[in-house]
Parts: C-alpha cells; structure tokens; sequence
C-alpha cells in the first residue's frame, strides 16, 4: 500500500523547499545589511566587521557637538548609550596589532563605554573630535557665565 510518488512530484516538493531556503537567507541578509547600515551625521565611526562582536552588526560610535552616543544593534532591538560632552572625564585608546579600542570614561564615575574594534585613525580621530567639541563646550559656558 505504501505507493512511491512520481519523481515529478519529489522535484515539485524539492524546488518549493529551495525557494523558502532561499527567501530565508535573502531576509536574513536584509536585515544584516540594514541593521549594519551607516547612521546619519557628520562624524560616524563603524567599527570593523573583521573585529571581534562585530561581525554581524557592527557597532558605531556617533559624536556630534553636545553628546557621544555608542549604538550596537542587535537581532531584535538596539542597545544604546549617551554621554553628555560636560560628563565626558577621559578618553583612552587601546591599540592593537590591526583594530583599537576606544574607552569613554564618565565624571560621574561610572563604568566607561567601551567601542571595540576601530581603525587606528577611526579612534585618533574620534578622540581628537571629541575633544575639540569639549574645549568648545567650555568655552561657550565661559562666555555665558
């Protein structure tokens, strides 16, 4: 009783099979290639997809006059963190052989943000802006007071 399908029915079922493999890993690309987009604004540093905890979804460090904001996307969601320019205390970089990490230490003392996987140029640079928007900063406060 146990009747063997025809073998264009096994190809139907094989081919339908491949196209919904195929729409899957198109989606999952989608949204690889969305979440790890470019964020708008004049100074963004997208760590490397070569570095260690970027590879899918690379995270970027966004610095404009007022704050640092470090944006890591995730498969559902988003993890972000915001520093004030005046609750900025320190910047320090570690390099290493190909990448450098980027360490944000607050005033207020509490653990730093920490942006790993950076060009060497990437974090000089992103250090060099941030403290030319912090010297700015000051001097504005300065100039009300």
């Amino acid at each position: 009783m146990n009747e063997i399908p025809p073998p264009a029915l096994l190809s139907n079922l094989l081919f339908q099979i491949l196209v919904v493999i195929a729409a899957l890993a198109i989606l999952v690309v989608a949204i690889v290639l969305r979440k790890g987009r470019r964020l708008p604004g004049e100074h963004v540093f997208r760590a490397s997809r070569l570095s260690k905890g970027n590879r899918l979804f690379p995270a970027q460090v966004v610095i404009t006059p007022s704050s640092i904001t470090h944006f890591r996307p995730q498969w559902i969601g988003k993890h972000e963190e915001s520093i004030h320019m005046a609750h900025v205390a320190s910047i320090k970089i570690d390099t290493h052989i190909v990448f450098s990490d980027v360490f944000i230490e607050t005033s207020g003392g509490q653990n730093p943000v920490m942006c790993h996987g950076h060009h060497k140029g990437d974090a000089v640079q992103m250090k060099k802006i941030i403290e030319k928007y912090q010297s700015e900063y000051y001097r504005k406060v300065d100039k009300d007071k």
